[in-house]
């Protein structure tokens, strides 16, 4: 069979480099450093500043490099597994949860959530902020909407605001039999909202997970994550909560 026009094509001199160039990172750089200048890499590889700045894009695309204001062209840490299809089912905040409580507050949800949780259209839930480092940067936001009736026991419970608050309507929780949880992965652009917490430029790509905990009966809780597109991956399996490969050759493009 002869050889189709596609296959005739020859690879794009900025496609071999950027071959070139992730092999290097795996061997020679570390999570976190900033790699030498534009004219320096240009040399090193023999190819023009315009290759190379083609191929250092397509590096940062595929989630390898980050390019951080004010620090330069970093390499990137390994991608966080966002998991779905798991079977094992867990409250928010429950033991090993990676996610870190930053603020609650008590207010009236936008309609859609109030739709799926069930609650009034002027009834205001607790509604709990989270993020997920990796390596010390920030990959993801969450908002957890927590209607009143999951948690019945939280007055009794003196945690006025911040964290501490978030963490105590989490414990209070727990007390509730969970009876399952549902997922939903979509891609989405950043709000400018999340965007400043990713440092992201709003409308940068994100995956949006929204996850449904179920108990007595309905909706429990509604879970809102936002991860950096570029520094996730989905992971299918058993596994509960969010893992972090640690071995950059397990990383997906």
């Amino acid at each position: 069979m002869g050889t189709t026009q596609l296959e005739s094509v020859p690879e794009p001199k900025y496609w071999h480099l950027k071959t070139v160039l992730s092999e290097a990172l795996d061997s020679e750089f570390s999570v976190g450093e900033i790699l030498p200048n534009e004219r320096d890499l240009a040399a090193r590889f023999g190819v023009a500043r315009a290759t190379l700045r083609q191929a250092l894009e397509q590096l940062e695309l595929e989630g390898r490099l980050q390019r951080r204001r004010g620090v330069g062209t970093t390499v990137a840490p390994p991608r966080v597994g966002v998991a779905v299809g798991t079977r094992q089912h867990v409250w928010p905040g429950a033991a090993g949860d990676a996610w870190q409580p930053v603020d609650s507050a008590q207010a009236v949800p936008p309609a859609a959530v109030a739709a799926a949780l069930g609650t009034g259209a002027d009834e205001a839930v607790h509604t709990v902020r989270r993020s997920r480092m990796s390596h010390g940067q920030q990959v993801a936001t969450e908002l957890l909407y927590i209607p009143a009736a999951s948690v019945p026991g939280l007055t009794a419970i003196d945690a006025p605001s911040g964290a501490a608050r978030a963490r105590a309507v989490l414990r209070e929780l727990q007390h509730l039999p969970l009876e399952g949880e549902d997922r939903a992965v979509e891609l989405g652009s950043a709000r400018a909202d999340d965007a400043r917490a990713l440092d992201r430029l709003p409308g940068s790509p994100v995956l949006v997970v929204t996850t449904r905990f179920l108990a007595q009966g309905g909706t429990a809780v509604l879970s809102v994550a936002t991860y950096r597109a570029d520094t996730c991956r989905l992971t299918f399996g058993d596994s509960a909560g969010v893992e972090i490969h640690h071995d950059p050759r397990q990383r997906a493009s």
